[in-house]
């Protein structure tokens, strides 16, 4: 479709400018489950709630993972900021236009605390439920580590629009594949808006990706700079983007080595990571490509034991890095 002289387009889609219709077969309400699972963490509520003070508290985050979801808090909102941002948060309900941006920055403008960090994200945890943890790309080297310790269960890394392939003139930016590599907890980024942008953000190890940007119903870049995401068509082309992830490296040796490792590790009920070392390593004594012990591994752990399916294939990927240096690619 052409958008003027030089440039073309394709027609996208809106959330409110499509419909939802019945198909041919109906089905028992009893029967239909909306549980949905990443990683190995599965989850009785289709809800992932939007990190931001408005949205998201301690006494909050408790209540959603009570119910099924999962809460994601900002690490870098007023609740590692104050011991008590509630008069805080009641002062922002009753800002007008006038005055709000120049307070908000006010208020923001206190250090984030990491003795705060460990308090909060401990105290959810200390209520029985999953939680995840919300940096922005600029301060996630930072403060990673003090969300790590305090037990978070995802790292959540999301900023207006999140890539792989960053570029700064000012400053080494976040390598995202080697960041998520190295942590034994499952990360989520975002957000993205197209196929190509998922795809790499995939690529990365990364254990969700975040449709949209920071362009939605509580922003104004979408009133001021006209900007905004056609929902409908992003969520089709990032789920396309899951597809294509899943396609990669497909030969015979991959799905051999896959089909082997499942059938061994079939019925267990605990994970063996020596074992899983051991057959991975036969598999590079007769020559197996890196991509093929790699997936192996994985589908040796998978499903079993307390430990995520990521934190145990990094873990293992580790361990061969260091004994056969000159194997890994």
């Amino acid at each position: 479709m052409e958008i003027g002289r030089g440039k073309s387009g394709r027609r996208a889609y809106a959330l409110d400018e499509i419909g939802i219709v019945p198909s041919r077969r109906t089905r028992r309400p009893e029967d239909v489950s909306i549980t949905w699972q990443i990683d190995a963490y599965r989850f009785e509520l289709p809800l992932v709630t939007a990190p931001m003070d408005s949205v998201v508290s301690p006494a909050t985050a408790i209540a959603i993972g009570k119910l099924g979801g999962l809460a994601v808090l900002d690490i870098e909102g007023v609740w590692t900021r104050y011991d008590d941002p509630e008069p805080l948060l009641q002062e922002m309900a009753t800002l007008d236009d006038a005055t709000a941006t120049a307070r908000l920055q006010q208020i923001y403008a206190e250090p984030i605390k990491d003795e705060l960090i460990g308090q909060r994200i401990s105290e959810i945890k200390a209520a029985g439920v999953t939680i995840a943890a919300r940096l922005s790309p600029q301060r996630t080297l930072r403060y990673h580590k003090a969300v790590i310790d305090a037990g978070t269960d995802f790292v959540v890394i999301r900023g207006t629009t999140v890539s792989a392939e960053h570029v700064s003139s000012q400053a080494e930016p976040l390598n995202l594949k080697h960041f998520i590599y190295e942590l034994d907890v499952p990360v989520i980024v975002g957000g993205c808006a197209t196929y190509t942008a998922a795809l790499h953000l995939m690529r990365t190890g990364a254990a969700g990706v975040l449709v949209g940007f920071g362009g939605g119903s509580g922003q104004t870049t979408a009133a001021v700079l006209g900007v905004k995401v056609p929902m409908a068509t992003a969520v089709a082309d990032v789920a396309a983007a899951l597809d294509g992830v899943a396609d990669l490296g497909g030969d015979q040796r991959f799905r051999k080595a896959v089909r082997a490792l499942r059938r061994k590790s079939w019925g267990r009920s605990t994970i063996n990571e020596d074992e899983a070392f051991n057959e991975m390593a036969e598999s590079l004594k007769s020559g197996a490509a890196h991509s093929d012990w790699r997936a192996a591994g994985l589908a040796a752990v998978t499903r079993f034991g307390k430990q995520t399916e990521l934190a145990v294939q990094k873990r293992l990927h580790r361990k061969f890095r260091e004994k056969f240096p000159h194997k890994i690619i």
